[in-house]
């Protein structure tokens, strides 16, 4: 039983039976996600139909065009042509709040989200992430329930805090997430005065075929600055396309926002042993053990001129990774590898990648044929293994070393280690990086929200949350509440 409500059994759309809502199928606690998991796919795969035409979450946004410039040789950590000295890369990039519609407010309260494709010389590199370094979930059998919980109720089809904070409360990984969310960080000035995070761990490999776990962060050159919660309020009133229309006509003023890319490399070995999961996606590593090693920059020079065929049919997914660089034990990394992909052959069609701005720079020799909206010729055969002279895969030139894994197919969390915690880094963001009066505007912005509709049980719930992440903090978020 929950509270008064008598607990149904979760089923399949099929009415079968859910072993489990919270965890994938996975060899292991740590291992790799399994692809006949059915129920994470029909998860995955239902929750990628629900809308048409625009984007599930990420519906509101815009984007530029640039390039990527590395300016550090880190050609000992990757042999990722994309990252070797002195390259320059073409790029486009795609900003986006994360639970409004297309024609919701820029400046929303919300995570900001980014898209980035690198046109490299071995095919199209993607990187997917936000504004900050964390995420609500470490699981993404239940990323589509959360995407719901922000988004509207079937009843009433308005948006509900009583179902967001339902959801949090009831997820407490989402800690560390919903206290960026709730502080300064969660409305950003622009989209260029905010740092862009690629929040999961990848894998880099080098010539010798060593590998390294890393973690992306572009930093902005222009500083980070944010509204107030009354400032941002103000511009959903005066105009709900401030951040669309700040970066087109930054560009268009020949003002050049850019990004240092630095990245955090973690010695393969050490994420065997080191005191907290380093693939769990509600955690940072601290730079005190990783610290930011320079990559290079990143410039937005260029405007759209076709928004539609250049932003909104751009499609970015993290699967797609170029030689040298590869995946790893992230278990939302693993989910969005198919999720991405799929909701682009939804949202778009089979062919979506011969769309100009998704097409890659390099030859693509590939055995996909007919499709929907399908304009690149095929040529036979069209099949693999052939005698007839068609493309052949080469695993010892292009293969990459994963991670080993073992395990009887398990539903269950990541195995816990020393300081994996749900409320410890949350915590130490608040006590220990806000200054006083960011702490102040966070227990403004949450009691606001709470104040909002938030039943009683899910308020107390929603106290004792703050107060699991800092006391002092829980009881002043209460005393706000309840004057």
């Amino acid at each position: 039983m929950t509270g008064t409500h008598a607990t149904l059994p979760t089923t399949t759309d099929a009415g079968i039976p859910v072993e489990s809502d919270e965890h994938s199928l996975t060899i292991g606690p740590d291992g790799p996600i399994l692809l006949h998991d059915h129920y994470l796919i029909e998860q995955m795969a239902a929750f990628n139909r629900e809308r048409v035409p625009e984007r599930q979450p990420h519906a509101k946004g815009s984007g530029a065009f640039g390039r990527f410039q590395v300016t550090n040789d880190v050609s000992a950590f990757t042999k990722a042509a994309v990252f070797q000295p002195g390259t320059t890369t073409e790029t486009v990039i795609r900003f986006s709040t994360v639970a409004g519609e297309r024609g919701s407010p820029d400046t929303w309260r919300d995570v900001r989200g980014w898209a980035l494709k690198f046109y490299t010389t071995e095919g199209n590199y993607d990187i997917v992430g936000n504004n900050t370094p964390v995420f609500f979930l470490r699981d993404p059998l239940k990323f589509g329930h959360f995407i719901r919980s922000q988004k509207r109720r079937a009843d009433s089809n308005l948006r509900d805090h009583d179902m967001q904070w339902d959801f949090w409360t009831l997820s407490p990984e989402s800690a560390h997430q919903v206290t960026y969310l709730m502080g300064d960080r969660g409305v950003p000035q622009s989209w260029r005065h905010m740092n862009l995070y690629g929040s999961h761990t990848y894998m880099w490999i080098n010539d010798n075929g060593e590998r390294y776990w890393v973690k992306y962060h572009f930093i902005t050159d222009q500083g980070v600055e944010n509204l107030t919660q009354d400032q941002a309020d103000e511009l959903v009133q005066l105009d709900t396309d401030f951040h669309t229309r700040d970066l087109f006509e930054a560009i268009e003023r020949g003002e050049r926002p850019s990004w240092t890319l630095n990245m955090q490399i973690m010695p393969f070995d050490d994420a065997k042993f080191y005191r907290f999961n380093p693939f769990d996606l509600t955690k940072v590593w601290p730079h005190a053990d990783y610290p930011l090693i320079e990559v290079g920059k990143l410039i937005l020079d260029r405007n759209p001129t076709d928004h539609h065929s250049q932003i909104e049919q751009g499609a970015w997914e993290p699967s797609n990774l170029v030689p040298g660089i590869g995946a790893s034990p992230d278990k939302m990394l693993l989910g969005r590898m198919f999720a991405y992909a799929d909701a682009h052959r939804y949202r778009i069609g089979a062919n979506y990648n011969q769309i100009p701005v998704n097409a890659p720079q390099s030859p693509v020799h590939s055995y996909s044929t007919a499709g929907h909206m399908r304009y690149r010729l095929a040529t036979d055969p069209v099949y693999a293994p052939n005698s007839k002279g068609g493309p052949e895969a080469d695993a010892t030139r292009y293969g990459e070393p994963g991670w080993h894994s073992d395990g009887d197919m398990v539903r269950t969390a990541y195995t816990l280690r020393a300081e994996d915690d749900d409320w410890g880094q949350a915590g130490a963001l608040v006590r220990d990086v806000l200054s006083d009066s960011e702490r102040t505007r966070l227990v403004d912005n949450v009691v606001g929200h709470l104040c909002a509709g938030v039943s009683e049980p899910v308020l107390q719930r929603a106290f004792d949350y703050w107060r699991n992440i800092d006391r002092d903090l829980g009881d002043r978020i209460e005393k706000g509440v309840r004057q």
